[in-house]
């Protein structure tokens, strides 16, 4: 394994159980566990739950509570590195060597088809897997050497809370973070090139989102983009319509997105193609050397920790099956981790047209959810994509998103009824203590049942009841 992210570690954990021989290479000690553990997943999360903390204890105050003072940021990174260090117990070195696995630390490269050297340690394998992850991509605008300057691999890190940051991207990891540090008490202002945040989700969800995320003071400027700095504390925005703005800054958070980093494993040397981008692989994710594979970012597929342990499984099937598994990400889910969650699963919207299958589009707003009005989160919306009904026909779940405090936990019985390809009815039926947040899920199934209640069942009933009741 040549990486200890989620990728390496779950093929090689298991590997190891399974009686194999198995080296895995880390640059380091601290990169064993990968960006999720390091500067991804586990720190942002952290910090979200104490943001999350401090912004209830502030919204305490229309209850009569008095809350005073500011956030201390010392504190906050010592609470996100110690929730870290508990981790890192059983991704360290030290304790996969406990394991009886072998560890080589250092930068690792390609020597031949089936060999690779660890600085100057020679090592060989009948399979090798790639999982180096990814990094983030580096912001390259006129006058960025004069400003302060985070992304996530520096975030967490810091030394003082900026009074004024401006973020610069959209997507999921500026979101979090910019809510955070909002929360904690920053003003902030986030720059997205596109005219939405959230790109690759539903805009009638992400809509809501940024909606929430304006209510709480978050500035946006979206549809445009960083044209330069002028100094450390002053930037020029421009629109996509072409107007331009200046804005004042303490400090620059850029999540504007991740790329590889291939130049040192020398994939050449292993007869492996590759671009600048990425390294060419099949649906079975081995690299042109046969022998070779990858798994997670560097997969060139979507980057999650959970799909890299996707990834690990389906390449683990391979290694013992004569039935083999081709990725396929039409069950895949996600969750952009802010307050409230956004949650997708399954085919988007823009896939099912592209495979040209027929489905139903339902949406469901929160509003007479008694569970979302007591809790205060009437802006809610489900939105699922169901099979088309037919004669005997079941109709599934094809995929769905959902706007909603705790959404990534509520969409769970949806992701499973999605990829086990299991009925509606199912939700329809199922029995939900009253009054749990997940009674939304069955709400809007029977909504589209009380479709087949049309005029002509309805006179089959009324004639049923006479004659049996």
């Amino acid at each position: 394994m040549i990486g200890a992210g989620s990728g390496g570690l779950s093929v090689g954990l298991f590997m190891n159980q399974a009686g194999f021989k198995v080296l895995m290479v880390s640059k380091s000690d601290l990169d064993i566990g990968g960006d999720c553990l390091n500067d991804g997943c586990v720190p942002s999360k952290a910090l979200i739950h104490v943001a999350k903390i401090i912004k209830q204890a502030r919204d305490a105050t229309q209850f009569g509570l008095e809350v005073n003072g500011k956030a201390d940021i010392e504190k906050v990174i010592d609470y996100i590195q110690a929730k870290q260090t508990l981790i890192r117990t059983h991704e360290s070195a030290e304790w996969l060597r406990e394991q009886g696995i072998t560890v080589a630390l250092g930068n690792a490269s390609f020597t031949g088809k089936n060999k690779i050297k660890v600085d100057s340690q020679l090592y060989s394998a009948k399979r090798i897997v790639i999982a180096t992850g990814s990094k983030p991509r580096k912001l390259k605008v006129e006058g960025i050497e004069k400003v302060k300057y985070y992304d996530n691999e520096s975030i967490f890190h810091l030394g003082n809370l900026p009074e004024k940051i401006l973020c610069i991207g959209g997507g999921p990891i500026g979101i979090e973070i910019a809510q955070a540090l909002s929360r904690l008490g920053s003003q902030v202002t986030i720059v997205n090139h596109g005219e939405e945040i959230l790109e690759h989700d539903d805009p009638a969800v992400t809509f809501i989102l940024l909606q929430q995320l304006q209510k709480e003071g978050i500035r946006f400027s979206l549809a445009s983009k960083v044209e330069r700095f002028t100094s450390a504390t002053e930037a020029v925005i421009t629109s996509k319509s072409g107007k331009t703005k200046t804005m004042k800054f303490d400090a620059v958070f850029v999540a504007i997105g991740r790329e590889l980093s291939l130049e040192s494993l020398d994939l050449d040397k292993a007869n492996i193609d590759f671009d600048k981008k990425h390294i060419i692989k099949d649906s079975y994710l081995r690299t042109t050397n046969k022998n070779v594979l990858v798994c997670g970012d560097v997969a060139g597929d979507l980057q999650f920790s959970h799909a890299a342990e996707f990834h690990a499984r389906i390449i683990l099937n391979n290694l013992f099956s004569p039935l083999k598994k081709k990725l396929d990400n039409k069950h895949m889910s996600w969750v952009t981790f802010t307050d409230p969650e956004l949650a997708t699963f399954g085919l988007s919207e823009a896939k099912l047209e592209e495979k040209n299958i027929a489905y139903r589009r339902l949406e469901k707003d929160f509003a007479a959810d008694d569970r979302a009005v007591v809790d205060d989160y009437s802006y809610g919306k489900l939105v699922l994509f169901v099979s088309q009904s037919g004669f005997l026909k079941k109709q599934r779940l094809l995929g769905g998103t959902m706007v909603a405090p705790n959404a990534g936990e509520l969409i769970q019985e949806l992701v499973l009824a999605n990829s086990s390809n299991i009925s509606i009815k199912a939700i329809f039926n199922k029995i939900y203590p009253y009054p749990v947040a997940s009674r939304i899920n069955q709400g809007l199934i029977t909504d589209l049942m009380s479709e087949g209640l049309t005029p002509i069942a309805k006179a089959f009933l009324r004639k049923a009841y006479q004659f049996f009741s």
